[in-house]
């Protein structure tokens, strides 16, 4: 067996998509909203029984590794590779080829990460920043859990360690661990440093934020912390610290909470806050909240309380606002530098503001007209050029129709002058203020009603295979437009005809050997008959199998009318009578048998 069927033997294909979107119970299957396309009614449906998803929406389907494959982006090596183990199966390479470079940078940051761990308990440094973390309010649970570390204090310690674990110079630059002074020399980046894995949703170690050792601070030019370097596995803009640990219990308790820092979300988690993540000191990106949208579209955000977090934070805002994100504002009190120093301070307090967070637009709102005047002219027309510029970023049109209302009762400007002033005359010096459209969602391809009907022909046929003798008896191959549906019917009627029984996986692989598209094509039409079906008995199916081929030959006869009528004209140019009476015939014999279709 090879690793990917021994993956997908052992990992049940709802569990796994249940950690990426939400599922429901419909019958014996589940269905979902596609995350693939926008839609409003669920066409997403996984059957567990025969381990396979298809949505009958944009037409993707598969197994659970093309499910993970399509939500990761990845290539099938490394979908392999984040799945392993999740199943328990440890990969085998026949070559170094089939072992992606991607994977030899994780494999490097995983061995960096345990390293760390390590040299944490047992350098007589790493003991010392123990002991600071600790005095800082982190339990021994807490460093074991989020894997806390140490780099001693010299140039290549991690260097040397790596090395000595087979992994070459390039592969130790490229994963960010090491770098080279002006005059060439390596160097390990995190030298005397607390490291902290970042990892991505899957919880694969693809980056570290390090935290200078606290007895240096003072003389260590820069930040406290530093991060790692984009790489070919870390894209800072698109991860989100903590989100791994948090994105089931931002599915459970329905909304996710976002912090600055890193170690603001790990304390978070120490306190029971477990569906808090962090931006890792910067804006929210749209990267960064589409991926927050796979598993909640609620968030509270409490960046810290100074000038930098605030303006922060309003970027941030701007993004999630034009995602259509229910965002609220988490605002702590004064004495409270960020959340790690309330959750230090007192838990209670931290609890009590996200209890009390607020709709992210009546916190701009007061935030802009604290302290103005709106009786005085100038104070006014500010509070509503950044009121108008706020709302016009609003995905929502309801939103902005309330908030147009709003603004207007707060500060006596009339609802049509503050919607003239967006649409028809920016202010001076300003871009002008548009409405926010979303893109329009590509139109999927219609499919015509015979085509449709001969699916749900094959698709009863798959689920109730005693009846496709009476199906066959009544519908030629030849019937059906499409030429893939029309093979899968020939090959259904031959397996059938020649074991007298049809069992899914047996056939399935039967249509493997024909080297055709019947694979793609059953996958869909099982989950098709297990969508519409499912509750069916067998004179229910018979009944609706009885209408549908009455349908489908009508259709055929039509088709075969049409073309010889087509072909009349050019008889009548070019050829002799005999032709054209044949033509005539064969019209007149097709209508009347068309006529006389009423029941099968």
């Amino acid at each position: 067996m090879s690793s990917a069927e021994e993956i997908k033997t052992k990992l049940d294909i709802v569990d796994v998509i249940r950690e990426y979107i939400q599922v429901k119970a419909v019958g014996a299957n589940f269905q979902a909203l596609c995350p693939f396309h926008h839609e409003k009614s669920p066409s997403f449906v996984i059957s567990p029984d025969k381990q396979i998803w298809h949505c009958f929406g944009c037409g993707k389907g598969g197994d659970v590794l093309s499910f993970v494959q399509e939500m990761e982006g990845l290539s099938f090596p490394d979908t392999l590779r984040l799945l392993a183990p999740k199943a328990g199966v440890t990969l085998k390479y026949e070559s170094t080829q089939e072992y992606s470079k991607r994977g030899r940078l994780l494999d490097c940051l995983l061995a960096a990460s345990e390293q760390g761990q390590y040299w944490l308990e047992h350098d007589a440094m790493g003991k010392k920043m123990k002991a600071y973390l600790l005095k800082r309010g982190l339990s021994e649970k807490t460093l074991k859990d989020w894997q806390v570390g140490y780099v001693p204090d010299a140039w290549t310690p991690m260097l040397d360690y790596l090395r000595s674990k087979k992994f070459k110079d390039e592969e130790i630059f490229a994963a960010g661990l090491a770098g080279r002074s002006e005059r060439g020399s390596a160097y390990d980046r995190f030298r005397d440093r607390i490291i902290f894995p970042i990892k991505d949703v899957s919880g694969h170690v693809i980056a570290f934020t390090a935290r200078v050792n606290p007895e240096k601070e003072q003389t260590i030019p820069g930040g406290k912390y530093i991060n790692s370097p984009q790489t070919e596995v870390y894209d800072k803009s698109r991860v989100l610290f903590a989100l791994d640990k948090a994105k089931r219990n931002i599915k459970d308790r329905g909304f996710a909470i976002v912090v600055e820092g890193q170690m603001d979300a790990i304390a978070c988690h120490q306190h029971g806050f477990t569906n808090t993540v962090a931006s890792s000191g910067t804006a929210l990106t749209a990267e960064q909240l589409n991926l927050l949208k796979r598993f909640s579209n609620n968030i509270a955000l409490s960046f810290d309380m100074d000038t930098a977090g605030q303006l922060a934070a309003d970027r941030g805002i701007r993004e999630a606002m034009a995602l259509d994100i229910n965002l609220k504002i988490i605002t702590l009190s004064a004495e409270y530098k960020d959340p790690d120093q309330c959750l230090q301070t007192n838990p209670d307090d931290f609890k009590q503001a996200v209890i009390n967070s607020r709709p992210v637009m009546e916190y701009y709102f007061d935030k802009i007209s604290a302290g103005k005047d709106l009786s005085k002219l100038a104070d006014k027309k500010e509070v509503v050029r950044l009121m108008l510029n706020m709302i016009v970023k609003l995905a929502n049109k309801i939103d902005q129709e309330f908030w147009f209302k709003r603004l207007a009762e707060s500060t006596g400007v009339s609802e049509q002058i503050l919607r003239e002033s967006v649409v028809d005359k920016p202010l001076k010096g300003k871009t002008p203020l548009k409405t926010v459209v979303k893109p329009a969602v590509a139109e999927l391809e219609p499919v015509n009603r015979d085509e449709r009907l001969a699916d749900i022909l094959l698709a009863l046929l798959l689920k109730a295979p005693e009846y496709i003798p009476y199906a066959a008896s009544h519908l030629e191959p030849e019937d059906l437009l499409s030429d893939n549906l029309r093979q899968f019917y020939k090959n259904l009627i031959i397996y059938y005809n020649k074991f007298a029984l049809l069992e899914y996986d047996a056939f399935r692989l039967y249509l493997q050997e024909q080297a055709d598209k019947g694979v793609e094509i059953i996958d869909r039409l099982a989950l098709l008959a297990e969508r519409d079906y499912y509750d069916y008995d067998l004179n229910q199916l018979k009944s609706e199998l009885s209408k549908i081929l009455l349908e489908l030959k009508k259709f055929s006869l039509k088709r075969k009318i049409k073309q010889l009528e087509g072909q009349i004209g050019v008889a009548e140019a070019s050829s002799g009578q005999a032709d054209l009476n044949n033509l005539m015939t064969e019209i007149k014999n097709l209508t009347e048998q068309l006529n006389s279709l009423h029941s099968f």
